[in-house]
């Protein structure tokens, strides 16, 4: 039996990477688990009673486009936060970001660029679906370092002409998953010029938006709008999961020109899956309520300050401007997550698992990716015994 090769050269998807690892050795403690990206804060009070109120209509099925009310609570998001208005026909609910990061490929990536084999590129270390989500459209993955030298994020501008000539989408991830860097306004306008001279679309992965320590991150919609940038030339997908603390509940969007969104609707009119009514009707609350957001964002400000007291004499530490993860640096990260384990019980993702080799090289290698979702004294406790094992 024939089966395509197309995915068969990408790694173990990161989890179960780290379940090779580590599973099959005990851990020196109880375990405090720090690796994966789910929020732990408190699920909104208004979610269970608004599911309540709707339950019957999981009888039904729902707009593939998203209801009136839900369409109209993200664009009045988008207005208030970035200043930008948008009409419904730009914008598209989620199934999570994931599928609209994936599908972004399979939409909007073209099957040839300039008579050659497009490219997809994306900062390296990153955020998986992305390589995945170029392969499947027989697009070429280039994973540009995002490391200390560029700010730990993809310098676009740097790569030869011949790579820029075949460039047909570019994803950026700010907040970074998982260095926690922030693309501020110049940088997101230069890679916008870059994209408006070599013709590519940039996909703005903004799902960790709503965390962030000092300033709010610009966001791409804004910078376009603001250079006067074509609508068709940034596509941006956020979701509830962090902002919300929402993860189970798969529920985000994607924005950005009218006929790149036609594009999203057309395929998901064939192998998507539209939210649910009652889910639709608890994002519509979501987005249009920030007194939840502030009082997580609240927390998550007291783990920087712990993390930044915890870490203060750790070489090579820098604390990450928004997001909710730390990106340490250590000589190797398999090593220094197997010891961590074996050692204390605090369960932390390697960095290269999020990374590709590139030249004999990966960018992750260096690092581990520590979660700060856990509860405050129990991220305290954790983030301790890591110091003391690995630093001390």
């Amino acid at each position: 039996m024939a089966f395509p090769e197309r995915f068969s050269n990408l790694p173990d998807y990161a989890f179960p990477r780290l379940r090779t690892l580590l599973d099959h050795h005990e851990p020196g403690g109880e375990p405090i688990v720090m690796t994966i990206g789910e929020p732990r804060h408190a699920v909104p009070d208004f979610v269970g009673p608004i599911l309540q109120a709707h339950l019957n209509e999981f009888g039904k099925y729902p707009p593939n486009d998203g209801t009136p009310g839900l369409l109209a609570a993200i664009a009045g998001w988008l207005r208030l936060r970035y200043g930008v208005d948008l009409s419904p026909d730009r914008i598209m609910p989620l199934n999570g970001t994931r599928e609209g990061l994936f599908d972004a490929c399979m939409a909007l990536c073209p099957e040839v660029k300039n008579g050659q084999q497009p490219v997809v590129l994306m900062p390296n270390p990153f955020y998986q679906p992305y390589s995945a989500a170029a392969l499947s459209v027989g697009a070429e993955p280039v994973y540009v370092p995002a490391g200390p030298a560029t700010g730990f994020l993809p310098d676009y501008s740097a790569l030869p002409t011949d790579i820029l000539d075949r460039t047909a989408l570019a994803y950026l991830c700010s907040p970074a998953n998982p260095q926690g860097a922030v693309a501020h306004r110049d940088y997101i306008a230069e890679v916008l010029h870059l994209a408006e001279k070599y013709d590519f679309i940039l996909l703005s992965d903004e799902c960790y938006s709503e965390i962030w320590r000092d300033q709010p991150p610009t966001g791409a919609l804004q910078v376009a709008d603001e250079i006067g940038a074509d609508p068709e030339r940034v596509v941006v997908m956020n979701s509830l999961s962090k902002r919300s603390n929402l993860a189970g509940l798969r529920s985000g969007f994607v924005a950005g020109g009218a006929e790149a969104i036609k594009r999203f609707r057309q395929l998901r009119a064939y192998g998507g899956s539209p939210l649910p009514l009652p889910v639709q009707h608890v994002s519509e609350k979501a987005w249009g309520d920030e007194a939840h957001v502030d009082a997580s964002r609240a927390l998550y400000q007291e783990k920087f300050t712990i993390a930044d007291k915890v870490f203060a004499k750790v070489q090579g530490y820098q604390g990450p401007e928004g997001g909710f993860f730390l990106w340490l640096p250590v000589d190797d990260g398999e090593e220094a997550a197997l010891k961590s384990w074996r050692e204390t019980g605090v369960r932390v993702l390697p960095g290269a698992y999020l990374a590709r080799e590139v030249g004999g090289y990966n960018p992750g290698k260096g690092y581990i990716r520590v979660a700060m979702v856990a509860p405050k004294e129990e991220m305290r406790r954790g983030l301790t015994m890591l110091r003391d094992c690995l630093y001390g």
